[in-house]
């Protein structure tokens, strides 16, 4: 066995793992945490950075055109201008060409052409502006440095990744598979033995992109993340805590994030916008905000894109940004309360509490009482422009996204998911709370499309609709469809009794729509796929051996490092390590 910190190492302790373009080298006996499963994860985030570093390059040269343009228009102002009441006298034509080439015996104060005796320099300056900053990324939890070697390789612009870790052997493993990876890997990949949190802290405004993938939750980087990350730069952050997110632990996720979560079909989403309005509250103690480009729910942890500005006065449009939710105990009703709203009065915008309640105490459909919870993002969690840029990007560069079929998949969901319309409703619950058959999920969609309203699909559920329909439209569709699907009698105090006694105010429509299927699905796009592999999902954390105990826990598939998602703790009470890049600990 050689010295590793000498770069000489026994070749057989190791496997070669790829992925991309990127190669690793993983000791045999589990010393540093690698998760095959998040694979998904690497392949959108790189997505994601190939459109970020793309938009950045735009964003700068229409802010170069912009500047140019008011500097011309300044100029000819000027040029234009009389002197001591009268017109400007004309010179010779050799004189402004030797003064706008800067080649005049004697420097002018400043030229016909509006331009000062510096205009060398000047032009230099303009010339690198045209030109955006390389960017540079830190990745704060690196555990074998796979993410970072492959944001270095594949994605042209990436300048610099600052790989951190506070695990002696993790850091390493990075540092060894940085040479592994031979001298390009090694021009821009720097690993450091560090705490991310002081790390990040003591470099403020210098990254373009902070990625966080650390184990279990985010919340304890999200204010120093804030603060690392430049004007107009993006936090990549993961979170595979679900189920304190989805509301197993709701006091645990209340000090975690300050947002009570409940238990509901739409969870997984709900989890997305808890950990946003999280992000926004970290963001907004430093002037800042953000403004989200893709979230997702995908296998068993979420993964969210923000873009971070400063702006005071942007900043106050935070509240006009969450929401507290209501949800029924007894049937699927959910209702939303804005914490705040603007009145505008003469130009002038006042902020104000949002009114309430927005609901009576009861539940208008069946009576039952509400749990509240919240606070959550309720603005929209995707930019669709950027969502298509991301998936035109992925299915122009097929060949080198190990993943492409599934992300390809999960982003097309995306883009045709409503926007402005927060959390769903499942069909199949709809029907079990008035104990009827279901219908077809396009009749469904048909009569809320005949009725007027727009529905879509989710990416966080198969059976999930988004529709800007109220409640008691979608209780009058399904007691529509029970007139004329009948169903047994129930107890009187059933929430589906109370619903079904009700008459409809609406007459529903079942008649096919012609949207009621979307693009994907009309042209039978794959959107949900199988996993890959048997029991894919979380892995034990590094330094840690299956045994026979364990696999009598989690099953004889064990030994071969799964573990199904739902045994989320070993016998001595840990956690099993549920991401990729985890080697830091909780505090």
């Amino acid at each position: 066995m050689g010295d590793a910190k000498n770069g000489t190492f026994d070749i057989n302790d190791y496997t070669i793992i790829k992925e991309g373009e990127a190669e690793i080298l993983m000791h045999k006996k589990n010393q540093v945490f690698f998760n095959k499963t998040q694979v998904n994860n690497r392949d959108i985030s790189i997505a994601v950075l190939r459109t970020f570093i793309n938009k950045r390059k735009e964003e700068h040269e229409a802010f170069v055109s912009r500047k140019a343009k008011g500097a011309l228009k300044a100029s000819e102002e000027k040029s234009d201008a009389p002197v001591n009441g009268e017109k400007p006298v004309e010179l010779e034509v050799n004189n402004i060409n030797g003064a706008c080439d800067g080649n005049s015996a004697e420097p002018m104060a400043e030229d016909v052409c509006g331009i000062t005796a510096d205009e060398p320099k000047k032009a230099t300056e303009v010339k690198a502006q045209r030109q955006p900053k390389p960017t540079k990324v830190l990745e704060a939890l690196s555990a074998s440095g796979l993410r970072a070697l492959r944001y270095a390789r594949e994605v042209e612009g990436v300048d610099k990744v600052v790989a951190l870790d506070n695990d002696k052997a993790s850091v390493e493993a990075c540092q060894r598979n940085i040479k592994f990876n031979g001298s390009v890997a090694s021009a821009k990949v720097e690993s450091n033995f560090a705490d991310a949190r002081v790390y990040m802290l003591t470099h403020p405004n210098e990254f373009d992109v902070v990625d966080l993938d650390p184990y279990g939750s985010p919340s304890v980087f999200l204010d120093s993340a804030v603060q690392s990350v430049v004007d107009g730069g993006m936090i990549m952050c993961t979170a595979t805590d679900m189920a304190v997110l989805c509301g197993g632990n709701a006091e645990v996720c209340y000090s975690k994030y300050g947002s009570i979560p409940l238990r509901s079909k739409y969870c997984h989403e709900m989890a997305l916008r808890i950990l946003l309005a999280s992000i926004e509250s970290h963001a907004n103690r430093y002037k800042r905000y953000i403004i989200p480009v893709l979230s997702v729910s995908i296998d068993f942890y979420i993964r969210v894109f923000v873009r971070i500005y400063s702006s005071a006065s942007a900043m106050k449009e935070t509240p006009l940004k969450l929401s507290y939710v209501y949800q029924c105990v007894g049937c699927d009703s959910f209702h939303l309360q804005p914490l705040g709203r603007t009145v505008t009065k003469n130009k002038s915008v006042k902020y104000c509490p949002g009114y309430g309640p927005v609901i009576p105490q009861d539940c208008t459909d069946c009576g039952k009482r509400f749990n509240m919870g919240g606070p959550i993002w309720s603005a929209p969690i995707h930019d669709q422009e950027w969502v298509t840029s991301i998936l035109t990007d992925v299915k122009a560069m097929k060949d080198r996204y190990p993943a492409y079929e599934r992300i390809v998949a999960i982003l097309t969901t995306i883009s045709e998911e409503l926007p402005d319309v927060p959390l769903f409703l499942c069909l199949h619950n709809l029907c079990a709370t008035v104990k009827c058959t279901a219908p077809a999920a396009v009749i469904f969609r048909s009569a809320l499309l005949n009725a007027g309203y727009r529905i879509s699909g989710t990416h966080a559920s198969p059976l999930g609709l988004k529709t800007d329909a109220p409640m008691n439209v979608i209780w009058d569709i399904m007691r529509c469809w029970v007139k004329n699907h009948p169903v047994k009698p129930q107890a009187p105090d059933q929430s589906g009794s109370v619903i079904l006694s009700k008459e409809p105010e609406l007459q529903a429509n079942f008649t096919r729509a012609v949207a009621s299927l979307s693009n994907a699905q009309a042209k039978k796009v794959a959107r949900f796929l199988p996993n890959p592999e048997k029991h894919w999902g979380p892995k034990l954390r590094a330094g840690r051996q299956v045994t026979n105990k364990h696999v009598s826990l989690l099953g004889p598939d064990a030994i071969n490092g799964s573990s199904s998602h739902e045994e989320s703790e070993q016998p001595n009470g840990k956690r099993l390590k549920t991401d990729d890049t985890a080697s830091e600990p909780e505090p």
